[in-house]
């Protein structure tokens, strides 16, 4: 019996374990089973955070710079880049992880430090940026993004609007005259699975406000703004993009990106799997494992597992998937595209447990789907 290939292509554990970690105690755990196994990783992600961790281990470089965090602090960001395409992480430097003491700004935090993100990974010369979004903790409709790469944002008397969603209905006047203009020559990508539009009761103020902080009196202010916003730079473009799909991704930065940066909008995961090469992973592989820290709803929406298992069926692979927990039926997992599903709550109940002890409930994991779906070779016998 020839020795099994296994890709292995999982998500972080949100709050418990990097992809790379939850690949290596799936692997320890298969290789129990199967110590002849061939274990192929491919780092995956979806845009959102770990985007940049992902690329960077599937080969790319690692750059850092110096940018304005959610609420004005310096932040220290790091971009990913090839020499051709370069990767930016929107929540690398307005994320929910990058607000002082995790105090939430729903009303002023800002995108300002994507559009100097941005403008750093310009300074690689590549032809392709990729702008992973997802996890920020602005809705500015993009303002500060803008900001960022040179646009004035002016109220109006002239003067420089305040940052964040708060400050939108105060701009009378958006400058692009000084926007870099290294940046209509790249092709931009809009890496989201997020097809949220800017405005309404599905949109980013309605949708995503409250998970940043936002009851329903900045829900309303925000999206006033975010109208006021979308008006104005219609007028000025001659473009309307607030009801494009992913206008409404992280707080309306993809609305700014589509509507002003001219960017095309791709899944994240589809993006991020055609970066790390995993078409080509699957030459002749007989396993494919994917999973998160939590199969939900969400995970039927374009994240990296589903993508995962969509690509594997293509190429007549089956996937299993593993995960902290997860809350679908048998049919919705089958729909999805995994032949069989691993939660750790199949063997520890407690969910703080689970995060703990990940890495050796794991590995427990991946000892059972070896015995599941890579039978031990026969052994010989002696005439």
């Amino acid at each position: 019996m020839n020795a099994p290939r296994i890709v292995l292509a999982p998500d972080k554990f949100k709050g418990s374990l990097s992809a790379g970690a939850v690949a290596d105690a799936v692997a320890a755990g298969i290789r129990r089973v199967r110590p002849d196994a061939d274990i192929r990783w491919v780092p995956v992600a979806d845009g959102g955070e770990g985007t940049v961790d992902a690329t960077v281990a599937a080969g790319f470089d690692r750059a850092t710079a110096e940018v304005s965090g959610p609420t004005g602090e310096v932040v220290r960001a790091a971009f990913a880049h090839n020499g051709n395409v370069a990767v930016v992480e929107a929540a690398a430097a307005c994320g929910l992880s990058q607000l002082p003491g995790g105090a939430l700004a729903p009303l002023t935090a800002t995108s300002l430090g994507v559009g100097e993100l941005l403008r750093a990974a310009l300074d690689t010369r590549c032809g392709t940026v990729v702008l992973g979004v997802g996890g920020s903790a602005c809705t500015d409709g993009g303002a500060g993004l803008l900001a960022g790469l040179g646009a004035a944002l002016l109220d109006a008397d002239g003067r420089p609007a305040g940052p964040g969603g708060g400050g939108l209905t105060d701009i009378a006047y958006l400058d692009l005259h000084q926007l870099d203009p290294r940046i209509h020559e790249v092709e931009l990508v809009l890496a989201s699975d997020v097809d949220n539009p800017l405005l309404g009761p599905v949109g980013a103020a309605s949708i995503f406000g409250p998970q940043k902080g936002a009851g329903a009196g900045a829900v309303a202010a925000l999206e006033a703004g975010l109208a006021h916003w979308a008006r104005l730079v219609a007028q000025r473009t001659g473009f309307d993009a607030a009801s494009r799909p992913g206008a409404g991704a992280a707080g309306g930065i993809g609305f700014a990106a589509i509507a002003v940066l001219g960017a095309r909008r791709a899944g994240g995961i589809d993006v991020m799997l055609d970066l790390a090469g995993f078409d080509r992973s699957l030459k002749d592989a007989d396993l494919v494992i994917t999973g998160e820290g939590s199969l939900d709803d969400q995970t039927l929406h374009g994240k990296a597992p589903v993508g995962v298992a969509a690509r594997a069926a293509a190429a007549g692979v089956p996937t299993v998937a593993v995960a902290g927990r997860t809350l679908l039926d048998e049919n919705q997992l089958r729909s999805a595209g995994f032949a069989a599903t691993y939660p750790l709550t199949a063997l520890e109940p407690d969910l703080q447990r689970c995060q703990t002890n990940a890495a050796e409930l794991l590995e427990h994991q991946g000892e059972r789907l070896a015995q599941a779906f890579l039978p031990t070779p026969a052994r010989s016998s002696t005439p």
